[in-house]
């Protein structure tokens, strides 16, 4: 019965084939057929048929099939066995033998008996054998030599065929398994094509780099067993080609020969999978790349463009072309801002524009898809551009315009105040008329310089952008120019007139003592600063004389042109005002914002008023004489950023703070929404130590007085200086007054419901849990911007302080000490026979301590403190003692060697308590920090006492002080704050109805007056 051949590996017949009853020694037969030989084997009829079975089945594998197609030749031999073996094994061939046979060997056996019983044997059982193929017996291996050559027989058969077996089974089993392993992986890589094949693109660029990452990972893992698995094979070709290489004359056996082909077909294949799936991953990674490609870029246009959308939305509102000056130029600084806004964006959109066009290159799957949108970006970026182009034309053409305006005022309002300043007693004598008409003559020489145009010039450049109120100033501006043209071709005609009539003197008259201003800012249209001018003495008396030339009808014409040209712009209440509430009837919040409001509007005005009638004069032709260069070089510094708090307050916080007065609740958020703007006032009072220096030196000069008289001041400048200081005390006042309102009495008051008689049942508290929370905030906020500015004024004031102070981090508190050196050793007073403290300005930073020595030196206001830097020591080098006897004002720092100590004395006791307990947590800050970092660096380690002991660093042990040691006098601390102190006597900030209003609030409350901070 046939049996079913199943391929084999040598692994699994391991045992069977070293027990070597059947060798394939891999010699060939005369018409190169393989030899399979059956050494001689004791027990060979022992061996079970499927073990038999099983290596043939194997054996006759190996060959290639061209040789196997050939067929087999057996060598049997059996020269010590008997016959019983021959026939077993002749039974088995015929039975079991799975490949073509060509012939068989059989050695007889050598004893005469038994090869005389296999004669007979053979005779007899031949056809039982039932053999196709013929079958030799052979006496010796020398007859078997003349049918196989020497070379293709193994030694034990006479020939020279070197075989040994232990080296061909591990060489067989060495060769399956890298062909099994290569199996394996080639599957492996057929799989994964597969998976590859089929995986669907996904959407998104988090899927696409997930899935990208993740099949990337396993073509890295089958590359690498590729690589391994070729290291190897080539391992394998080398020991096969060993012999070889190392003799080149010895001649390899065909088994090696056989070895080595096979593991170079092997190896072949192995290449061939390698580069065939290298080419399909190609393909693959490079369409997942331009997937992901494809998702950033689709991310990356929908972000740049909702940015160039915002920008060029914001920029379609952009529409106003200003008022005045100023105005345009906050326009193209708002403008500038948002083109250095649009920069990012459009850098943005024309890099994925560009990006595009490289993906375009790369013949991208998706080419259709990206050029439309590039395009898109490229139109986005040019209309922005464009457009910005056009709006600054029409900004710096209205700037233009409005400096046209501005010059022709300017010249107007000098023109009017020569005419005021020409004294009629000096007009009395030929001289006097001379020089008046030489001073008009000169004047009017100017108009070149001004560069005045005519109506019609104006408006033909102009017209495109003049909207109803540019146009409406332009006309009234022109308008003004050819009044007092002619106001001067009428007053050349009077003197020439006068003049001429010398021959009867005007006998004078006496003018009123009353001050003539020279000149006045070009932009000023305030009362007070007009005012004085239209009840000038002088002019009455002129025409006077002018009247005994000409009718009196034209003296009350050429009056009420000066009169109408010198009218304020404002022409009196808003009617709305007129009809407010009584005060009376308002709430207590109320009454607080509307308080706020009128301040607020006072406040701006002040500052424009310094502005307009002390900055804006400085580029003034004709008051250049006035000025000291130190003035004119330091005028930025002298003001600060005060145009920057005017254009805040005017243009943005007034307008969210009259929000507040139909909607209370929105005050605190209005605050803490400006927190960040807010800032402008630390910059500004950063700059005031300067200002004072600029201030003192310059004050006596004539042109703050001329200034000063023009504006109708009664304090000086750095009085009013003092506004943004004063002004945020303000808010903090009315701020700690809403916060006085918790009691239930205090309730939101309907106006309508006073002359009812009855108040609404639902009537409401003023602030609910969330309002109180956003105005504790609100203070909050606006305290710590006090007490910055006042500690920026305070170190600003220090001289000598290195350039590497802001090491120490943030400034948290100053004041002023006296102080004592104390020695370790001795622990005596440093300056014993004096017997006199040191008194120092102590500033405390985050991270360490800086003395400053205080000296008094005179100023306008009397002695004033100045302080210069004596040192600086880090905190964490320092310990801090509390001393419980001699004085509860003191406490003492040493250096933590020991070889210094300072003893601090404050003020008070709660100073010294404050600054104690702040210096106390900023030293176990920082031990909690050093203990962190040893911990990292050691966790087995225990903290070295010398780094880890909070008795090092703070110890709270009390000691007897230093005999004799004074108490220090009670005196206020040297610093800066009374900066924000309300002045009495400044009237501009209005702080006199806040104040009263206050009183009036908390009127029956009975509570003490706070003192500000």
């Amino acid at each position: 019965m046939q049996q079913e051949i199943r391929p084999l590996l040598a692994v699994d017949i391991i045992e069977q084939l070293h027990r070597q009853f059947a060798i394939l020694s891999g010699g060939r037969g005369k018409d190169d057929a393989p030899i399979i030989t059956f050494p001689e084997f004791v027990g060979f009829k022992h061996i079970p048929d499927e073990d038999f079975l099983n290596v043939m089945t194997y054996l006759t594998s190996i060959p290639s099939v061209e040789a196997a197609s050939i067929g087999f030749v057996i060598v049997i031999d059996r020269r010590r066995d008997k016959w019983s073996s021959i026939k077993a094994s002749l039974t088995r061939i015929a039975v079991a033998f799975p490949g073509n046979l060509q012939l068989i060997f059989i050695l007889r056996p050598s004893r005469f008996i038994q090869r005389t019983i296999t004669d007979i044997g053979i005779k007899y059982y031949r056809d039982e054998f039932k053999m196709k193929v013929p079958i030799i017996m052979l006496n010796s291996v020398s007859d078997l030599h003349g049918y196989i050559d020497k070379s293709q027989l193994t030694e034990d058969l006479g020939g020279t065929l070197e075989y040994r077996h232990s080296q061909w089974i591990n060489h067989r089993t060495a060769i399956e398994n890298f062909a099994l392993t290569l199996k394996t992986t080639a599957q492996m890589l057929q799989m994964f094509g597969a998976c590859l094949a089929t995986t669907e693109l996904p959407r998104g660029a988090p899927p696409t780099e997930e899935l990208l990452m993740s099949h990337t990972r396993q073509w890295d893992k089958l590359q690498d067993e590729l690589k391994l698995l070729g290291k190897q094979g080539a391992t394998l070709l080398s020991c096969f080609q060993e012999p070889a290489i190392k003799n080149p004359t010895n001649k390899l056996s065909p088994n090696e020969l056989e070895n080595i082909a096979t593991m170079e077909r092997l190896l072949d294949q192995l290449d061939e999978t390698e580069k065939a799936f290298s080419q399909f991953w190609s393909k693959h990674h490079l369409k997942l790349n331009q997937c992901l490609q494809l998702q950033h870029f689709e991310q990356n246009f929908c972000e740049v463009k909702l940015a160039l959308d915002n920008l060029l939305a914001e920029q379609a509102e952009f529409t106003d072309i200003g008022d005045s000056v100023m105005c345009v130029q906050q326009l193209l600084k708002e403008h500038k801002k948002l083109e250095a806004r649009g920069q990012e964006p459009l850098e943005k959109a024309q890099l994925l524009a560009i990006i595009g066009d490289q993906l375009i290159q790369s013949h991208h799957y998706a080419a259709d898809s990206i050029r439309p949108k590039c395009a898109e970006l490229r139109h986005l970026c040019d209309d922005f551009i464009n457009e910005n182009k056009k709006k600054y034309d029409i900004l710096g053409k209205s700037l233009e315009m409005h400096r046209q305006l501005d010059k022709v005022s300017q010249w107007c309002e000098a023109g009017i105040y020569l005419l005021a300043s020409q004294a009629v007693d000096k007009c009395q004598s030929r001289e006097g008329v001379d020089v008046a008409l030489n001073d008009i003559e000169a004047f009017l020489g100017t108009t070149k310089e001004y560069q005045l145009p005519s109506p019609t010039e104006f408006y033909n450049q102009f017209e495109l952008m003049l909207t109803l109120e540019v146009k409406a100033k332009a006309q009234k501006v022109l308008q003004k120019l050819g009044d007092v043209q002619e106001i001067f071709h009428k007053r050349q005609m009077s003197l020439m007139k006068l003049a001429a009539r010398q021959t009867r003197p005007v006998q004078p008259v006496a003018p009123h003592p009353e001050f003539s201003p020279k000149w006045v800012s070009p932009k000023t249209s305030q009362p007070s600063a007009l005012g004085p001018l239209q009840k000038t003495s002088e002019e009455p008396y002129v025409e006077r004389d002018v009247n005994s030339l000409e009718k009196e009808d034209d003296k009350t014409k050429f009056e009420g042109k000066i009169e109408e040209i010198l009218e304020s712009s404002h022409d009196g209440e808003d009617p709305e005002l007129e009809q407010l509430d009584n005060p009376e009837n308002l709430s207590p919040v109320r009454r607080i914002i509307r308080d706020l409001l009128d301040t607020e509007e006072i406040y701006i005005k002040e500052i424009k008023s310094i502005i307009e009638g002390y900055i804006t004069p400085m580029d003034f032709i004709w008051l250049k004489h006035l000025i000291p260069g130190v003035l004119q070089n330091n005028k930025d510094v002298l003001f600060g950023n005060i145009r920057e708090l005017y254009e805040f307050h005017n243009r943005t916080f007034l307008k969210e703070l009259e929000k507040c007065s139909e909607n209370p609740e929105l005050l605190a958020r209005c605050f803490l929404k400006r927190k960040e703007d807010l800032q402008i006032y630390f910059k500004y009072h950063k700059n005031l130590p300067r200002a004072m220096a600029i201030w003192q030196e310059c004050q006596d000069c004539a042109y703050f007085g001329v200034c000063q008289r023009q504006l109708d001041h009664k304090l000086p400048l750095f009085k009013y200086l003092r506004g943004p200081s004063q002004r945020l005390t303000t808010y903090q006042m009315l701020l700690k007054g809403l916060l006085d309102f918790e009691s239930p009495e205090d309730l939101e008051i309907d106006p309508g419901d006073l002359g009812g008689g009855l108040a609404k049942s639902g009537t409401k508290r003023t602030k609910d849990s969330a309002f109180l929370a956003e105005l504790h905030q609100a203070l909050a906020a606006l305290e710590d911007l006090i007490q910055s500015c006042e500690l920026a004024v305070d170190l600003a004031a220090v001289t000598g302080c290195p350039d590497d102070i802001g090491k120490l981090g943030k400034l948290l508190m100053h004041d002023s000490f006296n102080i004592w050196t104390v020695h370790k050793d001795r622990y005596k007073m440093k300056d014993f026979i004096r017997f006199k403290p040191s008194q120092r300005q102590i500033y405390l930073f985050e991270r360490g301590i800086v003395f400053c020595k205080i000296r008094m030196e005179p100023s306008d206001q009397g002695l004033s403190p100045h302080y210069s830097f004596k040192k600086s020591m880090k905190l964490m080098t320092l310990s801090i003692h509390q001393l419980e006897r001699g004085s509860n004002r003191k406490f003492e720092i040493a250096n933590r060697n020991g070889l210094e100590k300072y003893i601090l004395q404050a003020a008070s006791k709660e100073i010294r308590d404050c600054w104690f307990s702040e210096i106390s947590k900023l030293l176990m800050e920082q031990q909690k920090n050093i203990k962190d970092i040893y911990e990292d660096e050691d966790n087995a380690r225990q903290i070295s006492p010398k780094c880890g002991s909070s008795r090092e660093f703070i110890s709270m042990e009390t000691f007897d002080d230093c005999e004799g040691a004074e108490d220090m006098e009670d005196s206020s601390a040297l610093t800066l704050s009374g900066l924000f102190q309300l002045d009495d006597s400044y009237e501009t900030c209005s702080s006199k109805s806040v104040l009263e209003t206050g009183e009036s609030i908390q009127g029956g409350k009975g509570g003490g007056d706070e003192k500000d901070t």
